[in-house]
């Protein structure tokens, strides 16, 4: 059988990573799409990556002075591979100091089949792992697993054990799922995330007719208009619409693994605004290393459609490509 390539973003896995890490996520045009010059793009962005990474070093160090996402990923690749009867690699896009093994190990194999911690698919972050790697042949690509069932019962299991755990009530509670934004422009031009993390938000609340809830998309980043609602603004406006519930549940739908944006965003930023208003607020951790969750991507590897690399790459990004369009994965489960 092939082996498998883990691929995510990565996370700085100690304080004096933070700086590297941020210059390599700001100046990925997949991330950051400008009209400069590389050269300029480089510099402009790397200026402002050391800048926030002082900033956010105090936001490091109240998770434990490291992001999770590293150490998950990798635990995450023995588990499969000893479910899997395979080798299984990582691949931390961000992390440059990891990159010459697993292009070692890739290099090495006639055929590899790419296995994202990424649910939903984004040019920003799926497709962003995929130019890195064009114009590989090697690669065959499990493009998301928005509404497979292994993944949208994950989520469901997840919830379902922390109302348990937390002593929540449906009828008074409701679920606040907050995913990764994206500006509104990368919808505009093509983009299938926001279709994606709404086919997870009504596949997950399929469990839970009593329970009300709302979507909306955290973690916007500089000038523009990005996806609504903004998680914050929901907070700030929750007595307008929560319905008389006491008990606010955030959910982080996007997210397989807890981090920086989990860990301290929710919990620091975003947990105290609902608190304010007087009501209860509480954050369902994400999937992590729960033994569902292993079985559920085990599941996903061996049966999920697989797709070249260069079909995951952003249309502007390689102009052979423009006249592809990725299909529609509402209906790749049904």
């Amino acid at each position: 059988m092939n082996p498998y390539l883990l691929v995510n973003f990565g996370g700085p896995r100690d304080l004096e990573e933070i700086p590297s890490f941020l210059t390599e996520l700001l100046c990925d045009r997949d991330v950051i799409r400008t009209r400069f010059p590389t050269f300029f793009h480089n510099w402009f962005f790397g200026r402002i990556a050391r800048k926030r990474a002082l900033k956010i070093r105090e936001d490091y160090i109240e998770i434990g002075g490291r992001s999770p996402i590293y150490f998950d990923t990798e635990a995450i690749k023995e588990n499969l591979s000893q479910k899997l009867n395979v080798p299984v690699h990582t691949f931390h896009r961000y992390l440059t100091a990891t990159h010459s093994e697993t292009l070692k190990q890739v290099e090495k194999t006639d055929e590899c089949i790419v296995l994202p911690l990424f649910p939903q698919f984004c040019y920003a972050t799926t497709g962003s792992i995929a130019r890195f790697f064009a114009p590989s042949k090697k690669l065959r690509w499990i493009k998301s697993y928005a509404a497979h069932p292994a993944f949208i019962g994950s989520y469901q299991r997840r919830i379902r054990d922390f109302l348990n755990e937390q002593m929540l009530e449906e009828k008074e509670t409701l679920l606040l799922f907050s995913a990764h934004g994206v500006p509104k422009k990368f919808i505009d031009q093509g983009d299938p995330y926001e279709q994606e993390c709404r086919a997870s938000f009504n596949g997950v609340m399929e469990a839970f007719p009593k329970i009300k809830a709302r979507l909306c998309y955290q973690s916007k980043f500089g000038r523009g208009e990005w996806l609504r609602p903004y998680t914050n603004e929901a907070c700030e406006d929750i007595l307008k619409w929560h319905e008389g519930r006491k008990n606010v549940v955030f959910v982080p739908i996007s997210f397989t693994s807890d981090h920086i944006e989990t860990l301290f965003e929710i919990e620091q930023l975003y947990l105290p605004l609902i608190e304010k208003n007087g009501l209860k607020a509480y954050r369902c951790p994400a999937l992590n290393l729960e033994p569902y969750w292993l079985d559920a991507l085990a599941e996903i590897a061996k049966e999920a459609e697989l797709y070249p690399n260069d079909l995951l790459v952003r249309p502007s990004a390689l102009g052979r490509l423009r006249n592809k369009i990725l299909p529609d994965r509402n209906n790749l489960y049904s």
